[in-house]
């Protein structure tokens, strides 16, 4: 690929520092900003950083003078508002940008779980039974539904509000973990059947034509007996934690037909989900072989050394490729326009 000139377009407290002598920049909050803007950098584009928090104003004028050939959107949320961030990528189409990752229509779709299990469920992609809880409300459940369930947020990814806790076993327990997540995200509740099984994950790149990494697993071999095996907020962002329960991700075992049919139903649900650049989904394998698409995650942790790089580069991706590869997407999508 060409030298391009690239927006990276970052959280305002997510910009890395400039010179970072002296920090560990493995467990830094930027990791993942870092890693591609200096990747970036290191194979030659003109990078500029710009730091956004809750004004748009900044990105017309950096734009205007800057003029990139791609925005790098590193940008989750706007304003501290998860459901925002498809606002940003809006704004960025109507300033005629090309921008990495997710289209605006995909981020509505996929951000909301009750909304996307029912997009899949139309597609008559597996999804575990549910149930959403409004901001305020009780949980009521279906005969469909029986404990343990699972609660999270309506919203909110990287398994932020989800805890051991999270997994609840009667009544009471659902009624206190529904209020939490009221209480401490300020979203809803979607309330899910558990699936006891494997948690894979099935890295996606593409507009129209899609390549689908190979399937990654999350490993519990070696939590307690009385911990539940699921992927918490510590279980995902505590290096520490990950060291003393054994937990890993690496490369799924699977016999070829089982990961074919993993790999089918990943891009199903990207294409169900109108989803663009990259996305990884996330599916559960229970002990009898069925599968469910629990979420899909459009533009997951980009960061050197996480699931979706690490994937990459078993599809014989380098972190570099991967990166010119997303911008090339990036480059290519048209955002549909009637009239």
């Amino acid at each position: 690929m060409k030298k391009l000139r690239v927006l990276a377009l970052v959280h305002e407290h997510l910009v890395p520092p400039e010179d970072t002598t002296g920090i560990d920049v493995l467990e830094a909050e930027w990791k993942m900003e870092y890693d591609v803007i200096e990747t970036l950098k290191e194979s030659g584009h003109e990078v500029r950083v710009l730091g956004v928090n809750d004004d748009l104003a900044g990105i017309r004028p950096t734009a205007g003078f800057f003029e990139p050939h791609i925005v790098f959107n590193l940008m989750e949320a706007f304003a501290g508002v998860t459901t925002f961030d498809q606002n940003v990528v809006s704004y960025l189409e109507l300033l005629r940008l090309s921008y990495t990752g997710c289209n605006p229509r995909g981020l509505i779709l996929a951000r909301d779980k009750a909304l996307s299990k029912k997009l899949l469920g139309y597609h008559r992609i597996p999804v575990p039974e549910f149930t959403s809880v409004g901001v305020g409300r009780k949980p009521v459940l279906s005969k469909r539904l029986q404990f343990p369930l699972i609660v999270k947020s309506l919203f909110f990814e990287a398994s932020v509000g989800i805890s051991q806790a999270s997994v609840v076993e009667n009544a009471e327990q659902l009624a206190k973990r529904v209020q939490f997540i009221h209480e401490s995200l300020g979203t809803g509740a979607i309330v899910e059947q558990f699936i006891d099984g494997r948690e894979l994950y099935v890295g996606v790149l593409g507009n129209e034509r899609l390549e689908v990494l190979p399937v990654w697993e999350m490993s519990f071999a070696h939590m307690p007996d009385n911990r539940w095996r699921i992927a918490t907020e510590r279980v995902k962002w505590s290096t520490q934690y990950q060291e003393t329960h054994g937990i890993t991700t690496t490369r799924a075992e699977l016999d070829t037909p089982l990961m074919d049919r993993i790999q089918r139903i990943a891009k199903r649900a990207y294409r169900a989900l109108d989803l663009s650049g990259y996305a990884r989904i996330d599916l559960r394998m229970d002990g009898e072989g069925r599968l469910y698409v629990l979420e899909a995650n459009p533009n997951p942790n980009l960061a050197y050394g996480e699931d979706f790089a690490e994937s990459a580069e078993a599809a014989g991706l380098s972190y570099e490729r991967l990166l010119e590869r997303i911008m090339a997407l990036g480059r290519r999508w048209e955002p549909a326009r009637t009239g």
